[in-house]
């Protein structure tokens, strides 16, 4: 539950452009898809998906750190890491089976990006289902581990000599198709009532300048 006079006293510090913004923005948000990246050790391949997610209304991103750490590009990214909730898994243990754990039982499926020839095309996805669509490093694609424990398996379309795009470049192809066809069905698939209100508040939030100062403020105001 948030805090909704503390809501109402930082909302005091933006202007109505800020906030009608922001609901705007909320309206397009979605959490029936979402986004894993498995071991991505380039800052501008995570930044630059991360982009892509805004871009397209996807507002949770998974990223799993087995081999390298996550890092991000402010440059590449242009703010969107504020807007975007970004959740890493960089524990010593299996931290693809922990995520995959955590997101199934919030009920989707993976789905791993792949050339495979047993993989669906895009255009045939079926977009009904809450759907991970997970995305490995280039030049060697997702781990056996997520071979052997994705529900299904994508693909772009590709009649050219190279078989592989850059990440972020298929993360805009897929995300563009999957969202196009979500927003146009009769699938419920914005965000709750809930869900919108809290990240309302962690964006007020997000941008508002000594917000902890201000914050500290309104409490002794009260006392």
């Amino acid at each position: 539950m948030i805090d909704k006079k503390l809501l109402h006293y930082f909302e005091g510090y933006l202007t109505d452009k800020r906030k009608n913004l922001f609901k705007r923005i909320l309206e397009n948000r979605t959490n029936h898809f979402t986004v894993v990246l498995e071991d991505i050790f380039q800052p501008h391949n995570t930044s630059a998906v991360l982009r892509t997610c805004d871009i397209f209304g996807i507002q949770q991103v998974h990223t799993i750190e087995n081999k390298y750490t996550n890092k991000i590009s402010r440059h590449v990214a242009k703010g969107s890491q504020k807007w975007v909730t970004a959740k890493r898994y960089k524990s010593d243990g299996n931290n693809t089976m922990i995520c995959f754990n955590n997101l199934r039982e919030k009920g989707y499926q993976i789905i791993a990006t792949s050339p495979h020839n047993n993989s669906c095309f895009l255009k045939d996805f079926d977009i009904s289902k809450k759907t991970a669509f997970v995305f490995g490093v280039e030049s060697e694609g997702v781990s056996d581990y997520v071979k052997e424990q994705a529900d299904g398996f994508l693909k772009i379309p590709m009649v050219g000599f190279t078989e592989s795009l850059n990440i972020s470049v298929a993360a805009a192809i897929i995300l563009q198709e999957v969202t196009t066809k979500l927003r146009s069905s009769k699938i419920n698939w914005q965000l709750s009532e809930e869900e919108k209100n809290i990240l309302y508040f962690e964006w007020v939030k997000k941008t508002i300048k000594n917000v902890h100062e201000i914050e500290k403020h309104y409490h002794q105001k009260l006392k």
